[in-house]
C-alpha cells in the first residue's frame, strides 16, 4: 500500500502524448511499481518475442462511458474523519490530473447499507404530495462521527463533496444516482428491509408517488448546482424478493419494472425539467440477462424512456459475460451497457479489508478487461474509501475498498485496487472507442489479458494484466 497524510500523497504527471514512433509505458507490479512511466521507441526486433499483439484499428467496437467509484455515506464519512489537506490529497488522488481522473460518481438516492442507519428523504407517512421530501433528514446528523459534525448528513457530506470533485476535476464528471429503497409507507412489507416491493401496481398512487420522489431528488440537488447524467430504476431489484433481505431493498420482477417505467417513472422524468436524465435499468447482477433486458427493452412503450442497462459483478461466476452480456447486447446494440458496482469482501468466504492485496486488483482488472472486451462502456467501484474494518456499515456488511482510511493516525491507504483501477480510468477517457486488438498466442498459453482503445486525441491505449 501506498500511505498519504496531511503533508504527502504519492502523485502522477499530467499525461503528455508520446511522438509518432514512440510509446509511454505505465506499469504496476506486485514487486512495487505503481503506476511507474517510462519512455521507447518501436522498432523491428532481430530476436523473435514470445508473443506479438496487432492493432487492428479499423475494427470499431463500443465507445466508452467512463470509470469511477461511489460516495456513500460510509465514503464521505471517512473522507471527511480526516483532516483538511488529507481530504483534499484523497479527492486529488481519484478526480485530479495529478490522480486517476474519475468521471463517474455513483450516489446513492437516500441511505444504503453503508449509512449509519435506515432512512428515505420522506420518512412521514402517507406524504403522497412529498411536501416533507428533504435531503436534511433530521435524524441524520453525525452525531457519532467525532468531527463534531452536527449539520444535516446529505448537505454536510455528499454535495461538498461532490463540489469539490467537480472543481478539481479537468474532465466532465457525469453522476449516476441509484435509490435502494422507498421509504416504507410505499412498500408492501412497511420496512426497509426483507421481502417488498411497492403497493398496489403501475400507474396507482403508490407508484406514481415513487416516480415523483425520484424528480424531487434532483430537484433538490439541483438547488446545490449538481446535475445527473443519469439514474437507475432500482439498485438491485431482485434482492427485495428475497425473504429476510438484511438491509435497505425494493423489490421488482423484470415484468414491474418494465410497468413502472412505461407508466410512471419514464413520464414523471420526460414530463419535469430533468428530462435530459439518462435512465438505466437492471442494476443488478449480469445472472439476469438476457431475459430482463428482453422482458423490459422489447415493450416499446417503456424502451422508449431507457439508455442503458447495469451490471453488478457479484455472481459473475455463475453468469458467464458470454451467456449473459453478450446476447444482449446482440439484442439490444443502442443501449450502453455499463458495469454499476464491484467490491471485494462481499461474500461470506472473503476476508473484508487485506491491507496491500495485490491479487485483489489483479481481480479488479480482469472484471475490466472481460467487460470491455464485450461491449461494456464502463465500470464503477463501489465505495470509494472505507476504515479499516471496512465500515460504517448499519448491518455490518463490511467489504474492501481501493481506499482504506485510518482516521485515529490522519492517513489514508492506496492498495492495489487504486492503481489498477487508474490504469483504466486514468488512461481511457470518455468517447474512447475499442479497436481490434489479436495476439499471436492464445491467452491461455501466455496468461495475458488485454484490450485497446483508440481515444478522441488519436492516441491508441493498450492495456495488459499479465497474471
Amino acid at each position: 500500500v501506498c500511505v498519504c497524510n496531511a503533508t504527502y500523497c504519492d502523485t502522477l504527471d499530467p499525461l503528455v502524448l508520446p511522438a509518432p514512433g514512440s510509446y509511454v509505458k505505465y506499469e504496476s507490479s506486485k514487486a512495487g511499481k505503481r503506476l511507474e512511466r517510462s519512455e521507447g521507441s518501436f522498432q523491428h526486433s532481430l530476436c523473435a518475442p514470445d508473443v506479438v499483439l496487432t492493432l487492428d484499428t479499423t475494427q470499431r467496437f463500443q465507445r466508452v462511458k467512463g470509470f469511477g467509484g461511489s460516495i456513500t455515506d460510509a465514503a464521505a464519512i471517512n473522507i471527511l474523519s480526516l483532516p483538511e489537506r488529507a481530504q483534499d490529497h484523497l479527492l486529488r488522488s481519484y478526480f485530479s490530473e495529478e490522480g486517476l481522473e474519475y468521471n463517474l460518481i455513483r450516489l446513492p438516492m437516500a441511505s444504503c447499507d453503508f449509512s449509519l442507519h435506515a432512512y428515505t428523504y420522506d420518512d412521514i407517512p402517507y406524504d403522497y404530495e412529498l411536501t416533507h421530501f428533504s435531503l436534511r433528514d433530521e435524524d441524520t446528523k453525525l452525531k457519532a462521527s467525532g468531527a463534531g459534525l452536527s449539520q444535516p448528513l446529505h448537505l454536510l457530506l455528499q454535495i461538498p463533496l461532490l463540489h469539490r470533485a467537480l472543481a478539481m476535476s479537468k474532465r466532465p464528471l457525469s453522476l449516476y444516482a441509484s435509490p435502494w429503497t422507498s421509504p416504507t409507507w410505499l412498500k408492501t412489507s412497511e420496512s426497509y428491509v426483507g421481502k417488498g416491493t411497492l403497493k398496489g401496481q403501475a400507474g396507482d398512487r403508490y407508484h406514481k408517488t415513487w416516480a415523483n420522489y425520484f424528480i424531487r431528488f434532483l430537484d433538490e440537488y439541483a438547488k446545490h448546482n449538481v446535475t445527473f447524467w443519469a439514474v437507475t430504476a432500482e439498485n438491485e431489484p431482485t434482492a427485495g424478493l428475497i425473504n429476510n433481505y438484511p438491509f435497505q431493498c425494493l423489490g421488482f420482477t423484470a415484468e414491474q419494472q418494465r410497468d413502472f417505467i412505461a407508466q410512471d417513472l419514464g413520464p414523471a422524468l420526460a414530463n419535469s425539467s430533468h428530462r435530459h436524465v439518462q435512465l438505466i435499468i437492471l442494476d443488478d447482477n449480469r445472472l439476469h440477462l438476457p431475459h430482463w433486458a428482453k422482458v423490459v427493452l422489447e415493450d416499446e412503450k417503456a424502451a422508449r424512456y431507457i439508455h442503458g442497462i447495469g451490471i453488478h459483478w457479484y455472481l459473475d461466476f455463475i453468469g458467464p459475460i458470454q451467456d449473459t452480456v453478450l446476447p444482449t447486447h446482440e439484442l439490444f446494440p443502442d443501449y450502453f451497457i455499463l458495469a454499476t458496482e464491484a467490491c471485494i469482501g462481499a461474500h461470506f468466504w472473503e476476508r473484508d479489508v487485506i491491507l496491500g492485496c495485490w491479487e485483489r486488483g489483479n481481480q479488479y482488472s480482469h472484471s475490466i478487461l472481460t467487460n470491455l472486451n464485450h461491449f461494456v462502456a464502463g465500470w464503477t467501484d463501489w465505495n470509494l474509501a472505507l476504515d479499516l474494518e471496512g465500515g460504517p456499515n448499519w448491518v455490518k456488511n463490511y467489504v474492501d475498498s481501493p481506499i482504506i482510511v485510518d482516521s485515529s493516525e490522519g492517513i489514508f491507504y492506496k492498495q492495489p485496487m487504486f492503481y489498477h483501477m487508474g490504469h483504466f480510468s486514468k488512461f481511457i477517457p470518455e468517447g474512447s472507442q475499442r479497436v481490434g486488438l489479436a495476439a499471436s498466442k492464445e491467452s491461455k498459453k501466455t496468461g495475458l489479458e488485454y484490450t485497446a482503445f483508440l481515444r478522441p486525441d488519436g492516441a491508441v491505449v493498450v492495456v495488459v494484466l499479465n497474471r
